[in-house]
C-alpha cells in the first residue's frame, strides 16, 4: 500500500470509527494529523513510519468488523476463534490503548518520522518468532507493544496464555535500570505478567534457549510476575 493510498484509507476509517468507536476515531484523528501534510513521496521514503501505518490501519479494521457485530456475546464469539496472541491483543491491549492517555505515542512518533528508530535487532526477533511458530506457539509483534508497552513480543504455547517478552543484550550489570522502567510500564498498562530477558549474543545457541525459556514461561509464568531472566 503507497502513502497516498494509506492516507485515504485513513480517512476513510475515521469517518467509519466516528460512529462505531470514538476512542478508535480519536486516536485515528491523531495519526491523520501528524501525516496529511506529508507529501506522499517524502513519506513512502519513511519505512517505519510506513509500516505503523500499514499496521494501525489493519487493525483498525479488524477492530471495526469486531465492534460492527450486533452484540457482545458475537464479538466475544469472534474473538474466541483467534489464536491465544491475537484474542489477547484485540481483546485486551489493542483497546486499552485506545482507550487510555499513552505518555510514550508523542515521543515515538516523533522518533519514527525523524528517522531515529532503527530496530537494530528486528532480524533476531523475527527468527525467535519463526521458531517459536516451529514449536507451535503463537506470537504477536506491534509497534505499539514494542515502543509504548515495552514488549518485543507477545507470546503464548501450549497453556495459551500470553506472555509480553522484552529482550535486550544489554549485559546484567547494566540492565537494572531498563527493567525497573520495563516493570514500571508493563503496570501502567495493567499486563499482569512478563519476562525482561537479558540474553549474550555470543553464547552458542542462544537463540534456541531464548525460544525455550519464552515457551517454557508463557506457561508457568505466575499472574504478577515480572521475571528478569539472564541468560
Amino acid at each position: 500500500m503507497q502513502a497516498q493510498e494509506i492516507k485515504q484509507q485513513l480517512r476513510l476509517l475515521i469517518q467509519e470509527a466516528s460512529a462505531i468507536d470514538p476512542d478508535l476515531a480519536k486516536r485515528l484523528e491523531e495519526i491523520n494529523r501528524w501525516v496529511k501534510d506529508i507529501k506522499p513521496g517524502s513519506l513512502t521514503a519513511k519505512k517505519f513510519v510506513i509500516l505503523f501505518l500499514q499496521q494501525i490501519l489493519q487493525d483498525a479494521e479488524v477492530w471495526l468488523r469486531l465492534k460492527s457485530l450486533p452484540s457482545s456475546e458475537e464479538q466475544q464469539s469472534a474473538l474466541t476463534v483467534l489464536n491465544p496472541t491475537l484474542k489477547y491483543w484485540y481483546g485486551y491491549l489493542f483497546p486499552k490503548w485506545l482507550s487510555e492517555n499513552d505518555p510514550k505515542f508523542y515521543i515515538w512518533r516523533r522518533k519514527l518520522m525523524a528517522g531515529e528508530f532503527y530496530q537494530d535487532d528486528a532480524k533476531l526477533i523475527n527468527y525467535i518468532a519463526n521458531n517459536i511458530k516451529n514449536c507451535g506457539g503463537t506470537i504477536v509483534q506491534r509497534y505499539i507493544a514494542d515502543l509504548s508497552m515495552a514488549t518485543d513480543i507477545i507470546v503464548s504455547s501450549t497453556q495459551e496464555s500470553p506472555l509480553c517478552i522484552q529482550l535486550t543484550s544489554v549485559s546484567e550489570e547494566f540492565s537494572q535500570d531498563k527493567f525497573d522502567e520495563w516493570e514500571n510500564t508493563l503496570i501502567f498498562w495493567a499486563i499482569d505478567r512478563g519476562l525482561f530477558l537479558s540474553y549474550n549474543p555470543g553464547t552458542t545457541d542462544f537463540v534456541n534457549q531464548i525460544v525455550n525459556i519464552l515457551l517454557s514461561n508463557s506457561d508457568n509464568l505466575s499472574i504478577g510476575s515480572y521475571l528478569k531472566f539472564n541468560l
